[in-house]
C-alpha cells in the first residue's frame, strides 16, 4: 500500500468550506449615532493601565500595613482608640493611610464599573447603577479623607 492510498477520515475535511461560509459576528455594542467617532477616547485603556498599576501598589502598601501593624506592632491586641491615634500623629502614616483608602475606592469603583458595563443592558439601568457608585464612591473617599486629617486624639 503506498502513500497516497493511505488516507484517514479527516483527511477530506478542510478547514475552509467555500460552500459555507463562516458567519459574520457582529461587534458586542455597536456605536450609536449620538457618540460620534470623533469623541473616541483613550479610557478604557487608561481604565486597565489603572487597575494594573494601583494593583501593585496596593499589594505593596497592604503588604507592609499587615507587615507592620499585625507582625512588628504586636498584633491586633495592640490595636485600640491609642494605638490609631498615635499613628495618626505621624504624616507618614496619614499620607499612607490616605493613598491606600484612595487607590483601594478607585481600583474598587473601577472594577465595579466595569461588571455594570459588562452586565447592566438597558443604558439607563447602567447610568443610575453608575451614578449610585460614583456617589458612593466619592462620599467614601471625602469622608475617610475627613477622617484621617481631622482626627483629634483629645477627645474628652
Amino acid at each position: 500500500m503506498s502513500s497516497a492510498e493511505t488516507t484517514t477520515p479527516h483527511d477530506s475535511v478542510s478547514l475552509y468550506d467555500a460552500d459555507h461560509p463562516a458567519p459574520v459576528i457582529e461587534p458586542p455594542r455597536a456605536r450609536t449615532k449620538k457618540t460620534p467617532k470623533s469623541t473616541r477616547t483613550n479610557f478604557e485603556m487608561y481604565g486597565w493601565l489603572f487597575m494594573r498599576l494601583s494593583g501593585i501598589v496596593l499589594v505593596v502598601l497592604v503588604l507592609g500595613h499587615l507587615l507592620i501593624q499585625l507582625v512588628l506592632d504586636g498584633g491586633v491586641s495592640k490595636i485600640g482608640f491609642a494605638f490609631v491615634a498615635g499613628r495618626w500623629a505621624s504624616p507618614f502614616w496619614q499620607v499612607w493611610d490616605l493613598t491606600m483608602l484612595w487607590l483601594a475606592m478607585l481600583h474598587g469603583a473601577n472594577g465595579l464599573r466595569t461588571v455594570i458595563n459588562d452586565y447592566a443592558q438597558r443604558d439607563n439601568t447602567r447610568f443610575w447603577l453608575k451614578m449610585l457608585l460614583y456617589t458612593a464612591t466619592v462620599f467614601t473617599v471625602l469622608l475617610g479623607t475627613l477622617v484621617i486629617f481631622t482626627f483629634d486624639p483629645n477627645i474628652q
